[in-house]
């Protein structure tokens, strides 16, 4: 079975056999070494994700390019992730119920824990300058990301329409790439939540050295809990909602709407499933995520965000999908903590920090993948309260936020 499967391939890889042979190719631009017999056998069935497990846990090592390594891995997949995770009625019952139990504030706030307190000097080293870890908007081709990631900060501001003196609240503001970048741009009075102590220590550290504090604040808080008496005028939430749970969405877009004034705008950027039918991917790849990188994590195709999004009295203004951004953001991630392996490794020194290092290599360099192959994508929906029923909403009423015209966006 492995024969075949090595027959099969576009990459020239080198296979070691638990017992010490090796087969494949002479001329091999990846070269696997496998120490037990079950991870063999996952290999002959083409499980990508429980591969990836063995890297993690010491079962497999590998050496080569990431690059070349994700050809191998979409190579060996049986059929696609996506058709894999499927779900079936009763699947779909089981998992809904999952989404509820797992989701309360204490298991949120140890799930955003678990990943973003790792270690800000890990996140550092392959992030921009800004620590913007969501997928970044190649305006140009030939961006870097660093440029890409503030073409992508202040897409969301034009997209709002963010006008001085506005209030404006970050829904899972990380490292407060978008809270900074609205308040010193675009003068704004900006709040931002996390539940990530290390996020939490660092932005207000930030506002502190800019002098924003009085128009910049960052809180440790669920969004659960932000008070809805003082609404703002515009609100984003970026790379967030994919923690939320399917089961939650329509309580979190009735949230983020009466956060708001009337007639205000909100935006949610966040990946998005590519079948319709499934919360993550199959051949294990779903099941990685969920144990090394984000618990909890589920993820919603966009009809179904979109039908979460009416439910919560909301109505969709503009849907873009980002989906190649996000790949080629995510290898600039991967590409970046690949040259700074050393690093890395020093900095996360422990058993269990060089286990999340691993972790990072696969995931990082998978989801590209992923993002490649459309079994991911990330949507950026605008939205406003739903409307009561209005004349003349094309007339550019003063007291209308949304134009209903896209060249808001472009004009400089």
């Amino acid at each position: 079975m492995v024969q075949a499967k090595l027959d099969q391939l576009s990459v020239p890889i080198r296979l070691t056999l638990p017992n010490g042979e090796q087969v494949g190719s002479a001329n091999a631009v990846v070269h696997l070494m496998i120490k037990d017999n079950a991870t063999l056998a996952q290999l002959a069935a083409g499980q990508s994700g429980q591969l990836g497990e063995a890297y993690v846990e010491g079962r497999m090592d590998f050496e080569g390019s990431m690059r070349d390594l994700m050809r191998l891995a979409a190579d060996i997949l049986p059929g696609s992730p996506v058709d894999a995770a499927q779900a079936g009625w009763l699947t779909s019952i089981v998992t809904h119920l999952a989404s509820v139990w797992r989701h309360s504030q204490e298991k949120d706030a140890k799930q955003i824990q678990f990943h973003y307190d790792l270690s800000d000097d890990f996140y550092a080293l392959w992030l921009d300058p800004r620590r913007v870890y969501s997928c970044a908007y190649y305006r140009e081709p030939d961006m870097s990301l660093a440029q890409a990631q503030e073409a992508k900060l202040d897409h969301i501001c034009r997209k709002l329409r963010l006008q001085a003196g506005e209030r404006f609240l970050d829904v899972g503001a990380g490292w407060g790439g978008l809270l900074l970048w609205a308040a010193e741009n675009y003068d704004v009075d900006v709040t931002g939540i996390t539940l990530s102590r290390n996020q939490h220590a660092y932005v207000n550290g930030l506002i502190e050295q800019k002098g924003l504090k009085g128009r910049a604040r960052m809180m440790l808080l669920d969004y659960r809990e932000l008070d809805e008496l003082k609404p703002y005028d515009k609100l984003a939430s970026v790379g967030m909602f994919e923690h939320v749970g399917r089961a939650q969405l329509s309580g979190y877009f009735d949230k983020l709407r009466r956060l708001v004034k009337p007639g205000g705008l909100i935006l949610n950027h966040g990946i998005t499933a590519g079948g319709v039918d499934n919360s993550q991917l199959g051949a294990g790849m779903g099941d990685f995520i969920e144990k090394y990188i984000f618990p909890g994590g589920e993820l919603t195709h966009i009809s179904h965000v979109l039908r979460h999004l009416a439910e919560g009295g909301l109505e969709g203004l503009d849907i873009e999908n980002l989906r190649p951004h996000y790949a080629r953001t995510l290898w600039a991630w991967s590409d970046a903590l690949e040259s700074q392996l050393d690093k890395a490794k020093a900095t996360l020194d422990s058993e269990q920090g060089q286990k999340s290092l691993r972790a990072y290599r696969v995931y990082l360099a998978g989801c590209a993948m992923g993002f490649e192959h459309g079994w991911m994508a990330l949507h950026q929906v605008l939205a406003q309260a739903q409307s009561a029923g209005r004349a003349q909403e094309l007339e550019y009423a003063p007291d209308l936020v949304y134009p209903w015209r896209r060249d808001y966006m472009y004009s400089r």
